[in-house]
């Protein structure tokens, strides 16, 4: 909803929540269903009820749990019987620099306010361990946004008795806490205080009247902020920019005006814009966002651009190049198609406010974002929190490689006129293994991410995966797969229930990047084999229908399973073990120790 994108009109928001939560849930749509509770330090009603607007827009419909004003630390420690039973898939802590209770005086040794931080931290950290061991779910946390006034005047970020030093330090071991434990996140309130203007942030007038730690006027962009880390946990973030060229990435148009008039480099104050703009795009490359070119120009001219001596970006940068005279919905649907990733994770970059109408109006599901003057650019898009980060994994920073190396397999496929002899000639080797510590974070990243070649959709949390892969009644699997042309990184995860002599596969899902190379054969194989390892019989699969999971309607029917009963579009399917079981898979060695 434009309403909600960025840049928002805060009061429209908060005058017209229940009018805008209305049309969001008005139609069709699937939405993702998730508890959230939210243990306050200040009041939290209206924070709640916008919050649940831009998770709505994101796809989430959220129920809430919310404790009593200040009564954050009672319900984190002492289990109340209601958020027991709430059973929360994520809880959100929403404390400030006011629920600080001890902050240095002046008169402090320095003894004495090393104490007073610890005792203040280590009681976070002791609310933190109960809840992940008696929830099992993620938990965000505020860190402190900076007092409101200095005591100390510039001294106060410096001198160890002022407040904003101990704010600094306190966010310090929040962080170091946040870096070395999985599913604990920092809303960083540090940062969009200063973004939105400390002064108006922190107006006493609302702590005073209504007991809001921020002003209410800051709460959309507070809950914006928040959202996105809420957004990233469930998988909903973009994957791919598709740019523009002329006046996007460079100054001017490169076929009228030629390479060596375009605006880019430290000549001018425009040229440094570009380049620094060419510098935050291809930064997002690094963190495995794919880059890709929709331009309306002649092939040689976009690749001329693009091998700028100035240029930062170069044509080795981008997976996908569209350079012609097509229009850019259809080339952005290609795009989508040729990277096997939904049109819905794509992020359109385009100067031309008319190109951006086409796209919103055709392609409803691309997100579009308004670009103004290029030194605005950076900010544009970085508001929107496209590809909110959690964690940087190994497989985020191979990603771009991963894809290019995927373009070569099917350009080297177009050339085999038998299949099978393709698939042989990428010597593919596979690890297919119980879930180990190390892959446990991209294990659950694929649980939230993967979605057409999904069976069941189930979402799991990082604790969730861990306590699975101890459970003596669960069979799980992660498959790697590497070839000539490199490694694809953890591809496929399933997770079986035993129940008696059967087997329910609770989860099977695949990496769209590998489809149609038999990696789904060589893990029905290792299922098998772990499954007569235990004397299971039968093998039960099961079939969910989502917006995007239609590719795999019949995906146990091709593996040799017998659908047992069908209700709508959901299904259940059989497969009884044979005594002399023959492997399906060919051609990937698999190992397995």
């Amino acid at each position: 909803m434009q309403a909600l994108e960025y840049p928002f009109d805060s009061d429209y928001i908060i005058k017209k929540k229940k009018r805008i939560k209305r049309e969001l849930l008005a139609g069709e749509r699937t939405f993702l269903e998730k508890k959230i509770a939210v243990l306050g330090g200040s009041t939290t009603n209206d924070i709640v009820q916008v919050l649940d607007l831009f998770l709505l827009n994101y796809g989430i419909k959220a129920a809430f749990y919310e404790s009593e004003y200040n009564q954050y630390y009672q319900d984190a420690m002492f289990d109340p019987k209601e958020l027991v039973e709430f059973a929360p898939d994520l809880i959100f802590i929403h404390t400030t620099n006011r629920n600080i209770k001890n902050y240095p005086l002046l008169t402090d040794s320095e003894e004495e306010v090393d104490a007073k931080l610890a005792a203040t931290y280590q009681e976070f950290e002791m609310m933190w361990t109960h809840l992940f061991e008696t929830y099992h779910c993620p938990i965000i946390q505020n860190n402190m946004d900076m007092p409101f006034y200095r005591l100390l005047g510039n001294q106060d970020g410096v001198n160890i008795h002022g407040r904003l030093s101990f704010v600094q330090r306190l966010n310090a071991e929040f962080a170091a806490y946040a870096q070395r434990t999985e599913s604990f996140y920092i809303n960083d309130l540090h940062y969009i205080s200063a973004s939105y203007g400390l002064d108006a942030w922190s107006d006493p007038f609302y702590w005073h009247m209504y007991k809001y730690a921020i002003a209410v006027p800051a709460i959309p962009t507070f809950a914006y902020n928040l959202a996105h880390i809420i957004k990233a946990i469930y998988g909903m973030n973009k994957k791919a920019f598709v740019l523009d060229l002329d006046n996007t990435l460079w100054g001017g148009i490169v076929g009228d005006d030629g390479m060596e008039n375009l605006e880019l480099g430290q000549e001018t104050s425009i040229g440094q814009a570009y380049t620094e703009f060419q510098d935050y795009i291809k930064a997002h490359k690094d963190m495995g966002v794919l880059l890709n070119v929709n331009s309306k120009n002649e092939k040689e001219n976009a690749l001329s651009g693009l091998n700028h001596p100035d240029g930062v970006l170069k044509p080795d940068d981008f997976i996908v190049i569209k350079a012609n005279w097509n229009p850019k919905s259809i080339n952005t649907q290609e795009i989508a198609g040729e990277l096997n990733i939904g049109q819905d994770s794509l992020v359109f970059v385009d100067d031309n406010p008319a190109e951006r109408e086409i796209i919103r109006q055709q392609l409803p599901g691309v997100a579009v974002t308004e670009m103004t003057s290029v030194d605005q650019y950076i900010r544009q898009i970085d508001k929107h929190g496209y590809f909110e980060m959690l964690r940087l994994s190994q497989d985020d920073l191979k990603r771009s490689s991963m894809y290019k190396a995927n373009m070569e397999r099917t350009a080297i496929m177009n050339s085999f006129a038998d299949y099978h002899d393709y698939l042989k000639s990428l010597e593919m080797k596979a690890v297919i293994r119980p879930f180990e510590a190390a892959y446990l974070s991209r294990i659950a990243q694929l649980t939230n991410k993967s979605n057409q070649f999904n069976l069941t959709t189930r979402r799991y949390t990082q604790e969730e995966i861990a306590q699975t892969a101890q459970d003596e009644t669960r069979l799980t699997f992660y498959g790697k797969l590497e070839d000539k042309f490199g490694d694809n990184g953890v591809v496929t995860i399933a997770i079986g229930r035993l129940e008696g002599d059967v087997c329910h596969m609770e989860l099977w899902l695949m990496s769209c990047r590998v489809l149609k190379r038999d990696m789904e054969l060589a893990l029905m194989d290792e299922v098998v084999s772990r499954c007569q390892a235990k004397g299971v019989k039968e093998i039960r699969g099961y079939y969910y229908k989502t917006a995007k999971n239609a590719m795999v309607r019949e995906f146990y029917g091709t593996l040799g399973f017998e659908k047992l009963s069908e209700d709508g579009e959901d299904s259940t399917w059989r497969f009884v073990i044979p005594a002399h079981y023959e492997k399906q898979n060919k051609v990937i060695e698999v190992i397995t120790d």
